[in-house]
């Protein structure tokens, strides 16, 4: 099977792409699964009903997330919904929602890192514990590790190796170029990158934050304008094994 992996929506600009883009790239390489990382698609900052809504009918069925997930309080009954949105796994217990679901029979997993984060339960751990508990559940796994740190995301990728179908990192918005087969088969990349603004930083106004960096004072940002980059990862998995098979980096702009 193969599985699209859309980088961070940022606000309406990234939402509109998706909604260009998918349907001809589900069709153009028969995509089976779409997970797309959501946690920036309200304005920049957070999840809605309505944001988390338009993606689903572009053709998403898995909204990811990461630290930003709590920033619209509006979302959070939806989390514990039949809505197909995940707030990471290794939140602390209690927490509302789930990190993991089964969709198109594969698990999809939501974890977020702790290095330049904050403090969550380690990821590591949490991954060895549904690990046990999913036995011989669906041999296909897909992780979306949202993180900061370039070396928590590898070292998460090679400790998952041969028992994930893939590790792709979000969070940076800036797409790196190690899309890899690792050596017990399973596909890996930093970070996806975004959807949303080329000419901004990370999908905020340029203007708003430089300012901020030559004032360090506190500063609503907003989000980019203009011509809209759409970056994602496209995963071949076998889907008898779990092992995947090829991953290819997919970027396209919209005006």
């Amino acid at each position: 099977m193969l599985v699209l992996a859309i980088g961070d929506i940022i606000g309406k600009p990234g939402r509109r792409a998706v909604q260009k883009l998918l349907p001809d790239l589900k069709q153009q390489y028969g995509v089976g699964l779409v997970i797309a990382n959501a946690e920036n698609t309200a304005g920049g900052l957070g999840l809605t009903e309505a944001t988390a809504d338009e993606l689903f009918g572009a053709g998403v069925d898995v909204l990811t997330s990461g630290n930003h997930i709590w920033a619209q309080k509006e979302i959070v009954p939806y989390l514990e919904s039949e809505m197909p949105i995940l707030r990471p796994l290794n939140y602390p217990p209690g927490v509302p929602g789930r990190g993991h679901l089964v969709s198109n029979q594969t698990v999809v997993v939501n974890l977020i890192g702790r290095t330049f984060m904050s403090d969550y339960d380690c990821p590591f751990r949490a991954m060895d514990k549904l690990l046990a508990e999913l036995g011989s559940g669906p041999a296909v796994i897909i992780v979306d590790f949202h993180a900061e740190a370039t070396s928590e995301k590898m070292a998460m990728g090679r400790y998952l190796d041969g028992r994930v179908s893939a590790v792709l990192g979000t969070h940076t918005h800036v797409g790196t170029i190690d899309t890899q087969l690792l050596r017990q088969g399973t596909a890996y990349v930093t970070d996806i990158g975004m959807t949303g603004p080329a000419d901004s930083v990370i999908g905020d106004d340029t203007n708003s934050v430089i300012h901020h960096f030559l004032t360090m004072m506190p500063h609503r940002l907003s989000v980019g304008k203009g011509r809209v980059i759409f970056n994602a990862i496209l995963v071949g998995v076998d889907d008898r094994s779990g092992k995947a098979t090829s991953i290819e980096r997919i970027y396209r702009e919209v005006e």
